[in-house]
């Protein structure tokens, strides 16, 4: 076994795979960005190297770097995560040439199986169904789009190389196909350094299932069983689960046996997924999808109803030990289900966040595991994958991880970045997840109704308080048993969350002997017409961040108000702006200045955490374009305005 390892990238997986080394007693070697110096897996590893600046293509994502740090440091192994290098045949190469064992698969099933055309045609040779598409190695735009022709509409643009989700995109009508290519090539080249592109069919309601295998170099070749990871967002998987509700005891042998000989095929050595779409009509008849040649984000799922350590696994395969599991030593044990914790607003179509953790505590207990990567004081940046940590649920039956699940997430408090946790809980009590009745498109269906809930009266109360106390004060935190007294009597503060608008007047201070409820302070809250007054109010807590912005956690979630801040625009006839939903890096200027748009025209795209969002002009109007590509920019700065004819006609007369 080794003595120290190197750990290629960051955030929560670095952290888990710190821990297993930590149990087995192996030193872990940290390597860091400019953006993550002091960062959770930095602080948690046993040293830590700086690798380069925050731009990933210049650390993580740079093979020379990586191969220094392990030289450095005398790590003999480099584990590489997922993402980022995890399935790079330069990166497994290159360690190999310098006598560091790369745990993970040899180069040439990274090669093959890291570029889905290859892959695709490999499983195709031995008799492996595939998704009907177009998946020729050097297409070019015009081939596609024929492709797309013949393969027919819907279909799905796919990168050759990466995973997560990342470059993915449904078409449904093929005017809309170029600019979907574009996106996607964009998206490609910026997560994975490759912009290949191909076309599937897009299959619909799919299942998204797969199986994890452990393979050693003799060839030993086992299954763990299988996944569900059908509840995603555009491709991006949201929670996961093991079992799957859908097979059959018979179906599930089958599929584990299709996925062994997938990874016979290329000679597979390590811990691998290998991933099918099945139609709920029709589980009997898979479609291969993709192997990640990897561990896998939702692996906790596996480990729990194994009680199997994959990364103890992939260290021992990696140090040349043969497997000391048999498939028919293989036993599952209960339901585990995980929900993934992401630095998003689901309120604002998902867009990612970032920020100051402010203050973070993860649940404990019985069948509860939380795999974080951020703690309180953390920063959230927008350099990189928005997925903060996972919750992942363990009980005897289906219902009962479901529950726990629930109920864990309800203790899940993270204050001063927007999360999508209150949403993930509202998708595990839909009918259709507790039934299992699931699909990919899901999410994506129902999920503008999943995102809505109104701001209760009690919680303005709490942030219009803290806010005034902060503007007496500089206070930055507050509990509901201990606030500070100050603050002019009959402040107050106009606040809003999302769409709702609420005016909190301070109407007393409290006195300073007496207990907790006698030092409660009399407030009124305005809204919609309507006015509600406070003086007990139920214990909550409240942070402020740095922007102003009030963090309140109650009983029934965790809520962002912020103050209402002067319109920049005050006169009429005013052009409609286009303000960067996120900070983030201009990756594409769609128009020039002065050019005229449709309604609905693309103007400017903005990546951050690796996601890019297009914004569109709201009216029909003569663009005023205020950045260029590659520009940083801050959430909430206008990048453009679109000036309507009569506005224009306006200022002309």
């Amino acid at each position: 076994m080794f003595d120290k390892v190197l750990i290629a990238n960051r955030g929560e997986i670095a952290v888990r795979i710190i821990r297993t080394l930590d149990r087995l007693g192996i030193a872990s070697i940290a390597v860091f960005s400019d953006a993550d110096a002091d960062a959770m897996h930095v602080r948690a590893a046993t040293e830590a190297v700086r690798i380069g600046p925050a731009d990933a293509r210049r650390s993580y994502l740079d093979v020379d770097a990586i191969l220094r740090a392990a030289r450095e440091t005398g790590a003999q192994a480099v584990h590489p995560g997922y993402g980022f290098l995890s399935e790079s045949p330069s990166l497994a190469r290159a360690l190999a040439d310098a006598g560091i064992a790369f745990i993970g698969p040899p180069v040439a099933a990274l090669e093959t199986m890291g570029d889905k055309i290859r892959a695709r045609a490999a499983v195709e040779e031995r008799g492996v169904a595939t998704v009907p598409g177009v998946s020729e190695p050097g297409l070019d735009d015009a081939a596609l789009a024929a492709g797309a022709e013949r393969v027919g509409y819907p279909v799905l643009v796919k990168p050759s190389q990466g995973g997560g989700g990342k470059g993915m995109h449904r078409v449904d009508d093929p005017a809309d196909l170029p600019a979907a290519l574009a996106q996607a090539r964009r998206e490609a080249a910026s997560a994975f350094g490759d912009d290949t592109l191909f076309v599937e069919r897009f299959v619909s309601a799919p299942r998204h299932i797969e199986v994890q295998v452990l393979a050693d170099a003799s060839g030993a070749t086992i299954h763990l069983g299988e996944r569900e990871c059908s509840l995603q967002r555009r491709h991006q998987k949201v929670v996961e689960e093991a079992p799957s509700a859908l097979l059959t005891p018979e179906q599930r042998e089958w599929i584990g046996r299709a996925a062994c000989e997938t990874a016979r095929a290329v000679g597979y050595v390590g811990a691998g997924t290998v991933e099918f779409i099945v139609s709920g009509e029709r589980p009997d008849e898979p479609f291969f999808m993709e192997m990640n040649t990897r561990l896998q984000v939702e692996h906790p799922v596996t480990e729990l109803v194994t009680g199997i350590d994959l990364v103890e696994q992939q260290l021992r395969v990696a140090a040349g030990e043969r497997l000391a599991l048999a498939q028919d030593g293989i036993r599952h044990v209960g339901h585990a289900i995980e929900a993934r914790i992401y630095a998003e607003d689901p309120s604002a179509d998902f867009t990612p966040t970032g920020g100051e953790v402010l203050l973070a505590e993860w649940p404990a207990g019985e069948g509860i595991r939380v795999d974080a990567g951020v703690e309180t004081g953390d920063v959230v940046t927008a350099h990189y994958d928005p997925m903060l940590a996972k919750v992942i649920a363990h009980a005897p039956t289906r219902a009962e991880a479901l529950a726990r699940l629930d109920d864990a997430l309800s203790r899940t408090l993270l204050l001063g970045v927007r999360t999508n946790t209150d949403f993930v809980r509202a998708l595990l009590a839909e009918p259709r997840v507790r039934d299992g009745d699931l699909d990919t498109g899901l999410i994506d269906h129902e999920a503008e109704r999943l995102v809505q809930r109104e701001t209760p009266d009690a919680v303005f109360a709490h942030a219009g308080l803290a806010v005034i106390e902060r503007a007496a004060g500089g206070e930055r935190a507050w509990a509901a048993d201990g606030w500070r007294v100050g603050g002019a009597l009959g402040a107050s503060v106009r606040l809003r969350d999302g769409d709702g608008v609420a005016t909190v007047t301070r109407h007393g201070i409290p006195s300073l002997g007496g207990d907790a409820e006698q030092r409660r302070v009399d407030l009124r809250v305005e809204r919609d017409g309507g006015a509600v007054r406070f003086r007990a109010l139920p214990r909550v807590l409240v942070r402020i961040g740095s922007a102003g912005d009030a963090w309140v956690a109650d009983p029934t979630g965790t809520w962002c108000i912020e103050p209402v801040r002067p319109a920049r625009r005050e006169r009429a006839g005013a052009a409609p702006t286009l303000d960067s939903p996120m900070p983030g890096s201009v990756v594409a200027v769609h128009v020039a200045d002065g050019d005229v748009v449709d309604e609905g025209a693309a103007i400017v795209s903005v990546e951050a955490m690796k996601m890019e969002h297009v914004l569109r002009a709201p009216v029909a109007g003569v663009v005023g374009v205020q950045v260029t590509t590659g520009e940083q920019v801050a959430r909430g700065q206008e990048l453009a305005t679109v000036t309507p004819p009569d506005a224009q006609d306006e200022e002309g007369s």
